[in-house]
């Protein structure tokens, strides 16, 4: 999902003297584990960070890295069905495109990190020159003929949890483990402290109306998780004046009644109130925080993966 560690990689290669490889999927036939616009990144010591299958690929991949790294040119090469290698097949039956562009410096890798940690779309294009950053988000399909393709990225996912108690502490930690960036809000001393310990950046809540400590953007979900839920309403009102992929309130179908119900009498229209899943998660009665953490953080990632993000920022 985040694709930052590629990028970091070939930096932290180039800069120690290795010439790498960007690798990218151009196109994909049938069942495949990776999509179009997925990369991998190879140094010319035979390391790599990312992966386009479930192992089945990666080893093959790498020697065409570094078969393209000597030849001092970029290539393509067909696996799975279709590929001239017979020997190497895709368990799911799909075939992959795959692009190889050796890199002169880390520029590239450079413009691309950072538009990433400033979550700015971006597009990489990808021609028989070479390939080429650009701002903003511009995909085009694979043009096997032209040897051309762009790959629109969108910011990574990003967590922004409010509430008490352990659920914050439980949901943090496993996106942690997913590698997904996460910020905290809590009026909680031990909620903030255990946050601290996971080196989550933590705001504590002096008030109810503190909203201003609140920011958000279009690939930002939002996660309310209070049992107090008095504590909601201003915030709540808040987040959804601001841009977000996803929006989570904790509580039964009684207090997400009731949450309904102050929030529409503060003047909230109901399609804006449709936005907000509650009772969180994709499967509800969830009583302990780490099954709670787990079913909230699978309702979120499914939410981002089918936005329509070009749509959203019109």
């Amino acid at each position: 999902m985040d694709q930052r560690r590629i990028f970091r990689f070939l930096i932290e290669q180039s800069a120690a003297g290795q010439a790498c490889v960007l690798v990218t999927v151009l196109a994909v036939e049938g069942s495949a584990m990776r999509n179009p616009g997925t990369h991998m990144a190879v140094a010319a010591d035979g390391s790599f960070v990312g992966s386009l299958s479930g192992g089945c690929i990666e080893n093959a991949v790498v020697a065409e890295a570094l078969a393209a790294l000597k030849a001092g040119a970029a290539r393509t090469v067909r696996f799975g069905a279709g590929s001239p290698y017979l020997d190497i097949r895709l368990p799911c039956g799909g075939g992959l495109d795959i692009h190889f562009q050796p890199l002169a410096d880390a520029a590239l890798a450079a413009e691309c990190l950072a538009a990433s940690e400033a979550r700015q779309p971006f597009t990489l294009a990808i021609a028989p020159g070479g390939v080429a950053f650009r701002a903003g988000w511009d995909p085009a399909p694979f043009d096997p003929v032209a040897g051309t393709a762009r790959f629109g990225h969108w910011p990574a996912l990003r967590l922004v949890l409010i509430g008490h108690g352990e659920g914050p502490c439980a949901l943090a930690h496993l996106a942690l483990a997913m590698g997904l960036e996460v910020e905290a809000l809590t009026p909680d001393e031990r909620a903030l402290a255990r946050l601290a310990e996971l080196a989550v950046p933590a705001a504590r809540l002096e008030r109810t109306t503190d909203t201003g400590l609140l920011r958000s953007d279009p690939w930002t979900a939002i996660a309310f998780l209070f049992h107090d839920h008095d504590w909601e309403l201003a915030l709540l009102q808040r987040a959804l004046e601001l841009p977000h992929c996803y929006l989570g309130a904790m509580g039964g179908r009684r207090a997400h009644a009731a949450r309904l119900a102050a929030l529409e009498a503060a003047g909230i229209a109901p399609d804006r109130l449709a936005r907000i899943h509650a009772p969180i998660g994709l499967f509800h009665s969830s009583r302990d925080p780490e099954t709670l953490a787990l079913s909230t953080l699978a309702e979120i990632v499914r939410a981002y993966q089918a936005a329509d993000f070009e749509a959203m920022l019109g």
